[in-house]
């Protein structure tokens, strides 16, 4: 499916990068397995409720970026027709100016010519026949005013519509603006707390975190790609396979989609572009953009869909792994393709 429309590469335009998340890798990747507890709590629920607590968190805050790609999307095609709705009032109103000028201009020259009878005219004239042909004339002149007429009022019609147009998109694009911030704070302060949660565990129990969440076989970033190499079910979609595989490695920013950094939907959107195929930009949107698959039947470049809302996205790269972008701090990376509940397989 090439007909999807074609993304841009730039990050998000409201500077949504959060490098300073990585702390919640950084806590989490010091120290051995889960194991030791604080004092005072019970040493087999209190790093284990932690854990869950964070994987909650950071679920809630990938829901969230997805709305603010959304919203950010959004954003920027109310933008485009604001401006365009704009030069088009701009250019609908100049040519209303010119036809005000011509219109006046022919009125002040019928009325410099006098409004004599026509009748009247003729029978003063020593000349009917040369009369008759100014009269012709002028007629013809009048027939040309009033079809300007009506061309001015059909312009004037049309320019209050674009700027009703106008109008409407700047408010809507107002709402839009109101809404990718109040999905950045929530991002924001999802991230935030998860922080809070883990810096309150001791160190030795932070350390398996990034190996234990999501990933029941450890951490796999730089590891072998298995069958990826072969083809998957279309040459764009091995040309998005080895797109991915050279970003393995590159850092989570939510918000982002490429070529330095990736959220989710973000790096499957710049995979494909960079196979000439424009996927849309959230990973809702993402899982309807081909034909569904189940998961026995997944081929490298297949888009696999996690959760019942589709809030995170992945990319099959063929022996039961994928290449995704986990989560803030966990850069792009291989994982099991049962690291979390599939809800659909895509082959675009």
């Amino acid at each position: 499916m090439v007909s999807h429309r074609r993304p841009t590469q730039s990050g998000p335009s409201l500077g949504a990068r959060v490098s300073a998340i990585s702390a919640v890798s950084a806590a989490a990747a010091t120290a051995a397995a889960l194991g030791a507890a604080p004092a005072g709590a019970d040493p087999q629920h209190r790093p284990e409720a932690a854990r869950s607590t964070v994987d909650r968190l950071l679920a809630d805050a990938e829901r969230a970026t997805e709305q603010f790609n959304a919203a950010d999307e959004r954003t920027r095609r109310l933008r485009t027709r604001v401006d365009e709705a704009q030069d088009r009032a701009a250019r609908g109103q100049e040519q209303v100016n010119t036809m005000r000028g011509a219109l006046g201009s022919l009125a002040v020259a019928q009325y410099r010519s006098g409004g004599v009878d026509p009748s009247l005219a003729l029978l003063l004239s020593s000349d009917p026949d040369s009369y008759l042909d100014k009269a012709a004339v002028l007629e013809r002149v009048g027939q040309r005013q009033s079809g300007a007429l009506r061309e001015l009022r059909q312009a004037q019609r049309k320019l209050g519509q674009v700027r009703k147009e106008a109008t409407r998109d700047l408010t809507e694009l107002e709402r839009s603006r109101a809404a990718v911030a109040r999905h950045k704070r929530t991002v924001e302060g999802k991230l935030a707390e998860a922080r809070r949660v883990l810096a309150a565990l001791p160190t030795a129990d932070r350390g398996a975190y990034d190996r234990s969440s999501r990933s029941d076989r450890g951490d796999l970033a730089g590891a072998p790609v298995g069958d990826a190499s072969t083809a998957g079910s279309s040459a764009r979609a091995t040309a998005a396979v080895r797109a991915a595989a050279g970003a393995v490695g590159r850092p989570y920013v939510w918000g982002a989609n490429g070529p330095s950094g990736f959220d989710c939907s973000g790096l499957t959107q710049w995979a494909y572009g960079q196979a000439g195929v424009g996927l849309p930009r959230t990973s809702q949107a993402q899982r309807y953009a081909g034909r569904r698959v189940p998961l026995s039947q997944a081929l490298p470049g297949d888009l696999v869909a996690y959760r019942a809302d589709a809030s995170h996205i992945a990319m099959y790269v063929g022996n039961g792994q994928v290449i995704h972008a986990p989560y803030p701090g966990a850069p792009v990376r291989y994982d099991p393709v049962g690291m979390m509940p599939v809800s659909s397989v895509t082959r675009v």
